[in-house]
């Protein structure tokens, strides 16, 4: 059974390099020099915004929910807020809390809060909810219906990124070392005919072709990066990113396999 605990709060100090971020673009695709290279004549290096939830997300301690096997755990939604623009190397301390778990019938649904702030005080923080397959039906609340973004006409944009076969195996040297990402075996235990991309890493590829739609490739102007992942992605599909002008700065997105949505009621917005 699931233990997760809420209110639960770790606190600790994460770092990064320059050489950090450049790994972390390269795992979502980035060929724009800005992100791909530091070293380009006329152009400044940029962290992807991003990275800043494999920042908070990985490198702490391990977050405690009780001796479930971690294949039965999926990434369900996932969101950022930016309060400045993520610098390409750093330190800052990050908090995380345990806000809610809900009971969806077939598996329990964990929400996770992460804030961190450096010198110059809050830099981002992220939301994020883990559904766990089997760990449902214990009697709580089934939690709030999502509302979604999307609005009811054809797309105002729709960029396109093709996945590689090594995709994961890029990804994962950003810290996201599940092995449902990487071994055939393990993966092919939990229903999966092969190991399977990130979430995040799809989370990251749709965000930098919006950045280059939205912002003029420009990564210092997102304040915010919303979704929910609906469906697995194997390393090699095609994405597809419809996106939605709503107003000044405030966009809507989903992405698509295959023209089925594999992250839905995304939203982008710029300072």
């Amino acid at each position: 059974m699931i233990e997760a605990a809420l209110g639960e709060v770790d606190e600790w100090t994460r770092s990064w390099t320059a050489d950090d971020a450049l790994v972390y673009a390269l795992g979502v695709g980035a060929d724009e020099l800005n992100f791909a290279t530091e070293n380009t004549a006329g152009l400044d290096q940029q962290a992807l915004p991003t990275y800043a939830i494999v920042l908070a997300q990985f490198g702490g301690p391990s977050l405690r929910l009780g001796p479930i096997d971690r294949g039965r755990v999926l990434h369900a939604g996932q969101s950022l807020t930016l309060h400045r623009p993520l610098p390409a190397a750093g330190a800052v301390t990050v908090r995380r809390e345990i806000t809610d778990v809900y009971d969806k019938g077939s598996g329990a649904l964990v929400l996770i809060r992460t804030r961190a702030h450096d010198g110059d005080g809050p830099l981002f923080e992220t939301g994020y909810s883990i559904f766990v397959r089997g760990e449902g039906g214990f009697g709580g609340e089934r939690g709030p219906a999502a509302v979604s973004p999307i609005p009811d006409r054809e797309p105002d944009v729709e960029p396109g990124f093709r996945t590689t076969p090594d995709q994961a195996l890029r990804y994962r040297l950003s810290g996201d070392r599940n092995r449902l990402h990487s071994d055939p075996g393990y993966a092919a235990r939990f229903g999966f005919e092969r190991p399977i991309l990130h979430g995040l890493a799809t989370f990251g590829i749709a965000a930098r072709l919006l950045i280059g739609e939205f912002a003029g490739g420009d990564a210092h102007r997102v304040a915010a990066v919303d979704g929910r992942f609906t469906r697995p992605v194997l390393p090699g599909a095609e994405l597809a990113v419809p996106a939605w002008r709503l107003g000044e700065g405030d966009f809507a997105f989903r992405v698509l396999v295959a023209g089925e949505a594999v992250l839905d009621h995304g939203r982008f917005r710029l300072f």
